[in-house]
C-alpha cells in the first residue's frame, strides 16, 4: 500500500553562512497565499527563529513576482465557508509576522515583481526592503472588495504616512519601485538582474554583526507604538468578515471573472 505524497512547501527556507534565504514558492500563482501557505510561513518563521545559526534573514519570491496576497481562487472554492477559511489563513500568516519582527535577525526583503496585498505586508514587517526596479507595490484589498490584513494597516501609514496610506487604501493606488523608494516604503533600488546579489551582500554585513543588538533594536522600536499585535487581530476578524460579505463575494467574483465590479 503506497504512502500519500505530503504536498510540496509553499515556503522554503534555506541556510548558509548564517544566512536564511525565506523563499515563497508559489510561483505558477505568483507566491499567493493559501491555506497551506499560512502553515508553511508560520513553521518557516519557526524555524528560522529557533536556528541559533541564523544572523540575517532574506524573504524573496519565487518566479517573477514576490507575492500577490491572497489567493482569491482558493478563497473562493472554500466550500462557501469564506469566513472561517480567512480567520484561519490569517491566524498563521499574522503569527508568522510577529514572529519575524521579533526574532533577533534582521529580515531583508528582496522584491521582485510586484507585492501586492499580503504581499505588501511582508514587505512592510521586514526590516529592511531593497526592490529590483521592475517592481511594484499595491494594497489591492477595495479593489476586491476586503479589507487590509498581513500588518499593512499598522505598518503602512509608519512607513508612508497616515495621507499616502489611505490614497493606498482608498484608490489602490500602484507604486513603481522609484516611487517606492521616495516615499519610503524602501531602502533601496538596484537593477533587477541585481537584486539577489544587493540583498546577499546586506545580509552578510548585517550577519557579521551585532544580532543580539539587533534584535533589542527591533523589539524597542515594534513597541515604541504599541498595538500591532492587537491590530493584526482586528485586521484578521474585519478582513474574514468583509470576504463573507456581499461586497466581498462580488468583488472577489469580479476579479476572477475579469469584470468590473458592481458596487451596490
Amino acid at each position: 500500500m503506497s504512502t500519500p505524497t505530503a504536498p510540496a512547501s509553499t515556503v522554503t527556507v534555506a541556510v548558509e553562512n548564517g544566512i536564511a534565504r525565506v523563499t515563497l514558492a508559489r510561483p505558477d500563482v505568483a507566491n499567493t497565499m493559501n491555506l497551506q501557505f499560512g502553515h508553511d510561513l508560520l513553521g518557516a518563521a519557526l524555524k528560522v527563529e529557533s536556528d541559533p545559526d541564523v544572523r540575517a534573514v532574506i524573504l524573496t519570491g519565487a518566479g517573477k513576482n514576490f507575492c500577490f496576497g491572497g489567493d482569491l481562487r482558493g478563497m473562493m472554492g472554500s466550500g462557501g465557508d469564506v469566513e472561517g477559511y480567512l480567520r484561519e489563513l490569517t491566524t498563521h500568516l499574522h503569527a508568522a509576522i510577529v514572529h519575524f519582527t521579533r526574532m533577533d535577525a534582521p529580515v531583508i526583503a528582496a522584491v521582485n515583481g510586484t507585492a501586492a496585498g499580503a504581499g505588501l505586508g511582508l514587505v512592510l514587517m521586514a526590516d529592511l526592503a531593497i526592490a529590483a526596479a521592475g517592481a511594484k507595490f499595491a494594497p489591492a484589498y477595495t479593489g476586491v472588495g476586503l479589507t487590509p490584513d498581513g500588518s499593512t494597516s499598522f505598518l503602512l501609514p509608519r512607513a508612508v504616512g497616515y495621507k499616502r496610506a489611505m490614497e493606498m487604501f482608498l484608490t489602490n493606488r500602484v507604486l513603481g519601485a522609484d516611487e517606492a523608494l521616495a516615499w519610503g516604503l524602501v531602502n533601496q533600488v538596484v537593477p533587477d538582474e541585481e537584486l539577489a546579489a544587493a540583498a546577499q551582500r546586506l545580509a552578510e554585513r548585517l550577519a557579521a554583526g551585532p544580532v543580539r543588538a539587533f534584535g533589542q533594536v527591533k523589539r524597542l522600536l515594534a513597541d515604541a507604538e504599541p498595538g500591532l499585535e492587537a491590530q493584526l487581530a482586528r485586521e484578521g476578524r474585519t478582513i474574514s468578515r468583509q470576504g463573507a460579505s456581499a461586497e466581498g463575494a462580488e468583488g472577489i467574483a469580479a476579479f476572477l471573472e475579469k469584470r468590473k465590479a458592481a458596487w451596490k
